[in-house]
């Protein structure tokens, strides 16, 4: 049984041995390509900053720094270390969704329409283009296939480096409230976001995207264990039943959809296992973000920070491989490509900045609707471009699962709604 065990996972590092039919990624390279070995070579590249950097607070915090430092270097310090952390009686909750004192309907309808419209625009884009960057070849002809961009974590690089500028841009023209958080706490969530779409991006390379879309959906329940875990939280049972649901939808689809050509029982549970740490570092990066909006801070601060230290890490870990440069020498080899990678940050952008305008507009169930009517779109936009199958139990399967988001969005809001008539304070939102 040991050694049966021990297949699996090595057919699971080494798709190429094990994948039947054509293979999305099966360089001659060797190991140095398999995604383990890339998972584990940018880990130790963050390491390089994270571990340093740990030290240093630990090391400034022993010395008290904040009570004796002295110089140019001390306001630097004070940020990053301490920040201005303000007292329990001076801390003023972030302003939650207002409703407008003077609007008509119509007014309203269409500020939801372009909410709508904007968040579908850009996510749907974005989907579609990152399965034709991520599964595609670039400067095939008649007589050469040409090649595919594997490295993701220079994906992650660009996407970040726009969103970066566009808060602060967003920082700088409109006002923020006074930044109180240590920027330190910033890297942790930094890390986790970076890791995770890594994971989505390489997933790619082995599982189809609906099904990528699919385990996006049940990441509510890997959410809730974070929560109890990270924030001490306790859920209704209505949303055991609901994340009860999820799964059972999410393995109709799985156990029943047709096989894809480059589909073996290797490359899948590769996939899956990406898939898993996807999820798993994207649970951690939303519980950490909820933890950190206790201190006083906008959304937008938080969009600034968190992608401040992904480039810092994303950057030094690509300038140590020296894959930087191939990155780059491939947009220039093919300017498809550097299209396609351009229009996917500023979807990735502007898809941020349509998040925060629709939860403070019409709050995060409206949210919630939209961007599960979303992903229903992007599946079915991605088999109509790529060719994917889905079987009848596949297709309940899906079903399934998006009835059981609908059903918690409304089971939210009806507790929401009892929660208003017995305090008429408003809690703050719950992401999961």
């Amino acid at each position: 049984m040991d050694a049966r065990w021990w297949a699996v996972v090595v057919l699971a590092a080494l798709p190429s041995l094990g994948a039947g039919g054509e293979t999305p990624e099966a360089p001659s390279e060797s190991w140095m390509q398999l995604w383990f070995f890339r998972f584990l070579v940018n880990a130790a590249g963050y390491a390089s900053f994270m571990v340093p950097g740990y030290l240093m607070v630990q090391y400034f915090r022993r010395k008290n720094y904040l009570e004796t430092g002295r110089g140019l270097c001390f306001p630097l310090v004070k940020t990053c270390v301490f920040g201005n952390e303000p007292k329990a009686s001076d801390e003023v909750p972030l302003a939650s969704r207002t409703e407008p004192a003077e609007t008509t309907p119509t007014w309203q309808a269409l500020k939801l329409l372009f909410c709508a419209a904007g968040l579908q625009v850009s996510y749907l884009t974005w989907g579609v283009l990152q399965e034709r960057v991520m599964t595609r070849s670039y400067g095939a002809t008649a007589t050469s296939p040409g090649e595919r961009f594997t490295d993701s974590q220079f994906l992650v690089l660009m996407n970040r480096v726009l969103a970066l500028i566009v808060a602060g841009l967003y920082c700088i023209l409109c006002k923020q409230p006074r930044h109180g958080a240590p920027m330190y706490r910033y890297s942790f969530a930094s890390l986790s976001n970076v890791l995770s779409s890594w994971c989505q991006y390489e997933a790619l390379k082995f599982v189809s995207f609906p099904t990528q879309v699919l385990a996006k959906a049940s990441k509510v329940i890997p959410v809730m264990l974070m929560g109890r875990l990270v924030s001490r939280r306790s859920y209704e049972h209505w949303e055991y039943l609901t994340a009860g649901l999820i799964s059972i939808g999410v393995s109709m689809f799985l156990l029943s959809s047709g096989p894809e050509p480059r589909s073996s029982p290797a490359t899948m549970l590769s996939g899956l296992i990406l898939l898993a740490g996807y999820i798993a570092f994207d649970s951690f990066t939303s519980n950490w973000q909820d933890a950190l909006f206790a201190c006083k801070m906008s959304s937008v601060q938080m969009m600034f920070g968190v992608n401040l230290f992904s480039c810092l890490f994303t950057m030094g870990s690509l300038l140590e491989q020296g894959a930087l440069l191939e990155g780059t020498r491939f947009m220039g080899r093919h300017s498809e490509f550097a299209a396609h990678a351009l229009l996917l940050s500023v979807c990735s952008a502007c898809g941020q900045l349509f998040i925060f305008y629709t939860i403070g507009q019409f709050g995060a169930a409206m949210f919630t609707i939209i961007m599960t009517l979303r992903q229903a779109f992007a599946i079915l936009l991605s088999c109509l471009l790529y060719g994917h199958t889905i079987t009848v139990v596949g297709g309940l399967g899906v079903a399934v699962v998006f009835a059981a988001l609908l059903l918690r969005v409304y089971a939210r809001g009806r507790l929401k709604q009892r929660v208003k008539k017995a305090v008429p304070v408003e809690s703050p939102v719950q992401k999961v």
